[in-house]
């Protein structure tokens, strides 16, 4: 009797622990109860490069503990690989870092020219290009005026109708908006023009006068017997050299941002053009569902449009641990690839009908790094929204770069509809940015934050992910910090995938550490605040705390 009661008893036992998975994690959740170290010296390169992983309290530096959530929680531990939705530019999927980790949708036959799973897209076998080989776009509200135009162009309020009084303000309002930022983007290009030229005489100059291309301020301040003209080129010049380690590479600089500005000017602000139309789709028309093509890295033979999804992805999922590049977050990810992000503002039914795409081929997390101020269809995503929601789909969206309050200011994607109170589902998520340093500093100058609109923080600034054609750069936006917190939900999903999506999203809130008392907000330093007052959560992701709590609550 002894002896089967025993046996009983163990087997009971066992039945219990293999209900629960595996052991729990001995560890205890990290909490800033006291003050924190400040990191003492500038970071190595190699900190530089994977700040987003360290640990603020090994390391001094505000990243989620990535490093060591894997090496003290997860060493040894199985799990079960999870789809993410990259809702982007396109992916190069053929990336060094990137390509054993693309989704392959294995119910469709490559190149058939068959539409093989019925699902309505024709070889989607790594996801969807819902651009088709459109690259450049206007700019929402540019689209908006455009659309108003022959209705209100040259009319006073007087002469417009009271139903239509509200349209013609709007018109208004992105006219004067498209001439101010017109006029802005022009003169920004003339001013990096003219620094530019400028650069090139006082250049040759100094190159004549010290005999070598590659010259420092020291031996700028060394020349003398010079003409006042020459000594107001050598002090622009030294001036200079603290945007860059050489004048050629600040030039280059220069030429980047009058490329930008000039790129804004001919595609953003081009009220002449009509991006839409190569692709052979009315984007006011919901009923039509099924356009564009399986390019998913884009038109671009040399991938630059893809550039912003493939740093996003590499974030994400990038090979962990394979002596190539960098890390992703997430160990057991596939990354399902949806081009649907111009170059300018995206759509809203490209959008909608992304995360309905993604939903329906099996992704558990979607990643949306991108939004706008304008948007003429808004309940389409906000349906999409509450689709992914009722079919337990996290999205984890990106709060935007203006620093701004979003408490004040509307931007899209949101799950608010105006008026409301009530979030759209309860499994979106929108992320502002962070950067390293465990201080007044630590909101990113250029991220937007909102005590009812923003969930919660990550890094953000100065980011080093995959880039094109085996390539890897930096990267700073909100962008950067919603994969960030895309790839630690990949994680939970992946080692707990019992937890839902609305699970996932609490733990991400409740688990994230405290940040600093007072912070610096859209880089002003006369706007502070408590960074707990500035998200609904008030705290920064971190993969370790939130691990332990999900073990916690998938019990």
């Amino acid at each position: 009797m002894k002896t089967r009661s025993i046996t009983l008893f163990v087997a009971a036992l066992g039945l219990i622990l293999g209900s629960c998975g595996s052991a729990p994690f001995n560890a205890n959740p990290l909490s800033v109860s006291a003050p924190i170290s400040k990191k003492s010296s500038e970071l190595t390169q190699t900190q530089v490069e994977t700040w987003g992983a360290a640990d603020l309290f090994t390391d001094t530096i505000a990243g989620m503990s990535v490093d060591k959530a894997y090496s003290e929680l997860l060493a040894g531990r199985k799990s079960k690989t999870v789809i993410v939705g990259v809702i982007d530019s396109g992916v190069d999927i053929e990336h060094e870092d990137l390509k054993e980790v693309i989704w392959v949708n294995t119910d469709e036959i490559p190149d058939n020219g068959i539409d093989d799973d019925n699902n309505g897209y024709v070889d989607d076998v790594h996801g969807w290009n819902f651009l088709g080989d459109i690259v450049k776009e206007n700019l929402e509200y540019i689209r908006i005026m455009k659309d108003l135009a022959p209705e209100f162009e040259g009319k006073d309020a007087s002469s417009i109708s009271d139903n239509d009084q509200e349209r013609y303000q709007l018109y208004l309002k992105v006219k004067a908006d498209y001439e101010n930022d017109y006029a802005e983007a022009a003169s920004n290009k003339e001013r990096y023009q003219g620094m530019h030229d400028g650069l090139v005489e006082g250049h040759a100059f100094a190159v004549e006068a010290l005999g070598k291309e590659d010259y420092g301020a020291a031996e700028l301040a060394a020349l003398t017997d010079l003409t006042d003209q020459q000594q107001a080129m050598v002090d622009g010049l030294s001036r200079m050299l603290g945007f860059g380690p050489t004048i050629p590479a600040v030039m280059e600089r220069l030429m980047g941002g009058v490329a930008y500005f000039t790129g804004r000017l001919e595609s953003h602000f081009n009220i002449d053009g009509d991006y839409r139309d190569v692709l052979g789709d009315d984007a006011n028309d919901f009923s039509s569902k099924y356009y564009g093509n399986n390019d998913v890295d884009g038109p671009d033979p040399k991938k630059e449009d893809a550039t912003h999804g493939t740093h996003v992805a590499g974030i994400i999922a990038a090979k962990r641990n394979n002596g190539i590049g960098m890390n992703g977050v997430a160990d057991n990810a596939q990354i399902m690839v949806v081009r649907t992000v111009p170059d300018g503002d995206e759509y809203d039914k490209d959008v909608a009908l992304a995360i309905r795409y993604c939903v329906d081929n099996g992704a558990r997390v979607l990643n949306t790094s991108f939004g706008k101020g304008y948007s003429p269809h808004p309940e389409w995503v906000w349906d999409a929204i509450q689709y992914a929601s009722d079919n337990d789909v996290l999205i984890v969206n990106a709060a935007g770069n203006d620093g701004m309050d979003l408490d004040v200011n509307e931007t899209y994607p949101n799950d608010l509809r105006p008026g409301e109170t009530e979030e759209i589902g309860d499994t979106f998520i929108t992320i502002g940015a962070s950067g390293p340093t465990f201080d007044e500093n630590i909101v990113a100058g250029f991220s937007n934050y909102g005590t009812a609109n923003v969930d919660l923080f990550s890094p953000g600034v100065k980011i080093w992910s995959t880039t094109p054609l085996n390539t890897y750069d930096y990267l700073q936006g909100t962008s950067m910090a919603a994969p960030a917190v895309a790839g630690v939900a990949a994680v939970i999903r992946s080692y707990f995938p019992k937890l839902s999506a609305k699970e996932v999203k609490q733990i991400l809130m409740d688990s994230g550490l405290t940040g600093p008392d007072n912070v610096v907000l859209g880089g002003d330093p006369s706007n502070t605040a408590s960074f707990g007052q500035i998200s609904k959560s008030g705290r920064l992701v971190n993969l370790y705390n939130a691990l332990i709590m999900a073990d916690q609550r998938s019990r």
